[in-house]
Parts: C-alpha cells; sequence; structure tokens
C-alpha cells in the first residue's frame, strides 16, 4: 500500500527535513515513529528538502507498508511517538505511481519579518527579526519582477548542482499580517536558497537600498553579488502544496490560508 502523509513540523530543533549520519532531522524522527507504530521498516520519501531551521505549515511525504489501521486512525497511532514539534494531521491511501516529490505540481513558501525596535521574544525562531521599518509598498513593486518564467541565477546559493536555474514563478507578493510582513512565492520549483534570497532582494527594497525596477536588471544579470542577502532560515516555511490528479488528497485542504498572526503567537 501506498500511503501520503501530511503533517507539519517547526524546524528549530532539526538540520533540516533530510536524514543526515551525524544530526536529527525532520526524516528520520518520523521514519522511526512511522517503523515503530507499524511494526515495520519503512522508506519515507517528502516533498522536497527544506534545509536546518526552516518549518513547514504543509508538508506530504509517503512511504509503502502493510497497514492494516485506518487512515483516518494513523495519524492518532503515530502523534505519540513523535516529538511536540511535528504532527501528523491526515493520511490517505494512494496510487502506486503517487511520489510526494515528483507529483507536486506547484509549491509555496512563506518568508515571515519582523521589523520592529523591539523583539519579541516568542518569535525569535519562527520570523525574522529587523530592528527598523520597511517600505512594503515598495517591496510589493519589487515582487512583481519575480513572477514568470526566467533565470533565477541571480537568487541562488551554490549547493545542488541543477541541469538549469529557469524556473516558472507563479505569484510573489507581499503584505503585512498583524506585526508580520510576510512575503510569499509560489512555484514549479525552487532553486537552492531561492526564496530566502528572493526574500533578502526584497529587504533591500524595502530598505530603499534600490528602487523596485531594479529587481528586473538584477534578474538579467544572473549576478548573485547584486541581489540582496540570503535571509536567515528561521523565517521561512513551506506554506502550501499543490497535488493535480490527486483527488485522495484534496480533503486535507493543503492550499489553505495561513494567518501567522493567528498562527504564530
Amino acid at each position: 500500500m501506498n500511503i501520503a502523509i501530511v503533517l507539519s513540523y517547526d524546524g528549530t530543533a532539526y538540520h533540516g527535513w533530510q536524514t543526515q549520519k551525524n544530526a536529527v532531522s525532520v526524516q528520520q524522527t518520523v521514519t522511526e515513529a512511522l517503523a515503530d507504530a507499524l511494526g515495520q521498516q519503512v522508506s519515507v520519501s517528502g516533498v522536497g528538502r527544506t534545509d536546518a531551521g526552516v518549518h513547514a505549515r504543509r508538508y506530504v511525504a509517503n512511504f509503502h507498508a502493510d497497514c492494516s489501521i485506518p487512515m483516518d486512525r494513523l495519524p492518532f497511532a503515530v502523534n505519540p511517538r513523535l516529538p511536540m514539534d511535528i504532527s501528523i494531521s491526515g493520511a490517505a491511501a494512494v496510487p502506486d505511481s503517487f511520489d510526494a516529490r515528483f507529483s507536486c505540481t506547484r509549491k509555496e513558501y512563506t518568508y515571515l519579518i519582523y521589523p520592529g525596535r523591539i523583539r519579541d521574544p516568542f518569535a525569535v525562531s519562527r520570523s525574522y527579526f529587523y530592528p527598523y521599518p520597511l517600505d512594503v509598498q515598495a517591496m510589493q513593486q519589487a515582487a512583481r519582477h519575480f513572477i514568470g518564467r526566467q533565470d533565477f541565477a541571480a537568487v541562488r546559493s551554490v549547493g545542488t548542482p541543477v541541469k538549469s536555474t529557469v524556473r516558472e514563478v507563479f505569484d510573489c507578493r507581499v503584505d503585512t499580517n498583524g506585526k508580520f510582513v510576510r512575503i510569499r512565492v509560489s512555484a514549479d520549483g525552487f532553486l537552492y536558497n531561492m526564496v530566502r534570497a528572493i526574500s533578502g532582494t526584497l529587504l533591500y527594497a524595502g530598505q530603499g537600498r534600490f528602487p523596485p525596477e531594479q529587481v528586473r536588471r538584477i534578474l538579467d544579470s544572473c549576478d548573485r553579488e547584486q541581489a540582496g542577502p540570503t535571509l536567515p532560515p528561521q523565517g521561512l516555511y513551506m506554506s502550501r502544496l499543490w497535488y493535480d490528479g490527486t483527488p485522495e488528497l484534496d480533503v486535507f485542504d493543503l492550499a489553505a490560508e495561513w494567518d501567522p498572526a493567528g498562527g504564530l503567537l
């Protein structure tokens, strides 16, 4: 049986999703909990990597196993075996051809910035504290230049080798939610640290370091040094996922909106 699970996690205590030899990862933690609950070894595949300290409000993984536990009861069987910062919210039997990574047609990441003179200690590990005001309107104008199919070499870090740095960004927007400035980027795929670099570039626009229209020239240059910094991981969340043609996952509302002001603090 091929089983898909929907989960969320606070990535503060983990060295990312992917299993590592000498560090605690979300993937290994979930795998061990599933194996204990099912009484058999499983191999868990996730929708994508998240780096150390990065969070997930929506995350999908799948594994193959002989499972006698009803799907609606599986989260209740596994969650007591997981630490409090990881939670499975749903499970479904999916076709054998389903793969959490390759069946995903679109992903969204959200980056949270907490601007202001005084930091909130409860937001430190879940947002980027920036001790100055930001011009959100300038950030909104700059964000529009990231939309479309184009080369994003200027906003990637050297990491996993890729055949192409061209991606299609479906939406890139900036708004405020409570005390947070929220950046949301959805695309068919992401380069290493792409969203954190986009967020850093938008931060520079919000600081007034360059006008919003300069983002167009930055992208055309394909020069990483011309863009803004790669912001720290704790402000980044995998927030929405799309699985077209997989109705088994529709009931989990993977594209649900998330209110960080109400859902974080």
